[in-house]
């Protein structure tokens, strides 16, 4: 007759047995890296973390993940990415820059990026629909985002006749960005001043030319450079007494005036679930690249009236988060 105990056991392993075991070799702890162009600091990552302890994995427990960020510095993603390949990852977790270069680096090990410039421009997937290959995740390529943020600081800046765009020549995407941007400032009559930043001693350069060419108000476009150097950005935009629009809310939230762009906290919890999937079974090739469906509008007040900008009742209505 089965002791009561070990039936009792036998259940409680069932009921606690890890969600992420599925499609794994028994007593084997699956491995995930994640590779950021940011710093360890990033708020995105946790993110990607909370939503794989609510699908029930255990870091240290019944899964293994490992981090490597570059800082910003993009000289130093090949060297990274040769220490993700060593540590023979079940999934890799990278986005911007990084995407690219750990695609180059293995054509294997699934690859699951929670945001990129373009998925399909870049070469990265044969289509949203059918990426066909190892990498899967979300992509961000979108003209009406770009449009969405010259309607913004036109809005803000209603005299504006001359915006400046701070982008990087070295990120694909941003090419076609400020394209965008500059076709929908066509429109409202406005000139569009590029300003090309390789490197964060360069802000205060490009910031001086904002000045000189009598800008009255900006946007800055996401890449993890500018992200790490966010406060510095919205410091020297304070300074130059320029209303600027960013990409996301952390900017805003460094002290930026205004920011506007898909949630990066949703996209990297979408991430998470793509993982989970990946060790459960599925094929990256069979799980097409998601687009944003969530946006958000964050206003920063202090900055406005550090600014002695007035912000309109019709933004404020709509921003998902006012800072005060």
């Amino acid at each position: 007759m089965l002791d009561r105990r070990a039936f009792l056991a036998g259940i409680v392993g069932v009921v606690a047995r890890p969600l992420g075991a599925a499609g794994q070799q028994a007593g084997r702890v699956p491995r995930v890296v994640v590779l950021r162009p940011t710093s360890a600091s990033n708020p995105y990552t946790e993110s990607f973390r909370q939503r794989m302890r609510e699908l029930g994995y255990v870091e240290g427990g019944n899964i293994q993940i490992d981090f490597r960020y570059s800082d910003g510095n993009h000289d130093r993603l090949p060297a990274l990415a040769a220490e993700v390949l060593a540590l023979k990852p079940d999934v890799i977790v990278t986005d911007g820059p990084a995407v690219p270069i750990m695609r180059r680096a293995t054509s294997t090990i699934p690859i699951v990026f929670p945001v990129t410039g373009d998925a399909v421009g870049e070469g990265l997937v044969a289509s949203l629909a059918r990426p066909g290959g190892n990498l899967t995740g979300s992509t961000l390529m979108g003209p009406e985002t770009d449009s969405k943020r010259v309607e913004l600081i036109t809005t803000l800046v209603p005299q504006a006749r001359r915006i400046e765009v701070v982008w990087n020549p070295n990120r694909s995407v941003h090419e076609a960005q400020v394209r965008a941007i500059q076709t929908a400032a066509t429109s409202k009559r406005v000139d569009v001043l590029p300003l090309e930043v390789r490197a964060p001693e360069e802000f205060a350069t490009a910031f001086t030319r904002v000045v000189r060419e009598q800008c009255a108000g900006g946007i800055v476009l996401d890449e993890a450079m500018f992200f790490n150097e966010r406060g510095r950005i919205a410091d020297l935009a304070l300074r130059s007494r320029l209303p600027v629009v960013y990409a996301n809310r952390g900017f805003a939230e460094a002290g930026g005036l205004l920011s506007y762009g898909p949630s990066l906290h949703d996209l990297f919890r979408r991430a998470a679930d793509k993982v989970d999937r990946i060790l459960k079974g599925a094929k990256p090739a069979d799980m097409p690249v998601e687009q944003p469906t969530k946006f958000e509008l964050v206003v920063n007040q202090k900055t406005a009236r550090l600014l002695g900008l007035t912000i309109p009742q019709s933004l404020l209505l709509r921003a998902d988060q006012v800072i005060d």
